[in-house]
């Protein structure tokens, strides 16, 4: 059976992923995807159901694992939306 704890651990777990993305579209999209699937969903009280959900959620996991390491090979110059890092003096 699966329990909340596992559920937002799993949602803290996408999101992060997300968060991996160099490239903005693909992070801000992922985000949004994260967060709407899982609002969607939070009604969801069938045992079994929460469990498939689940299930789904683990592979997303693994399917953005991949992407984001794939992402990070490759460098894109930041959009005007993006904020810059600033440069800290020691």
């Amino acid at each position: 059976m699966t329990t909340s704890k596992q559920v937002l651990l799993l949602y803290k777990q996408l999101l992060s992923k997300a968060y991996k993305f160099d490239n903005y579209n693909f992070r801000e999209y992922t985000k949004r995807k994260v967060h709407d699937t899982f609002k969607a969903n939070k009604g969801v009280t069938n045992a079994e159901e929460v469990s498939k959900l689940y299930n789904e959620g683990i592979n997303q996991l693994a399917l953005l694992t991949r992407q984001t390491t794939i992402s990070q090979l490759y460098t894109f110059d930041k959009l005007v939306v993006e904020p810059l890092k600033k440069h800290h003096h020691a």
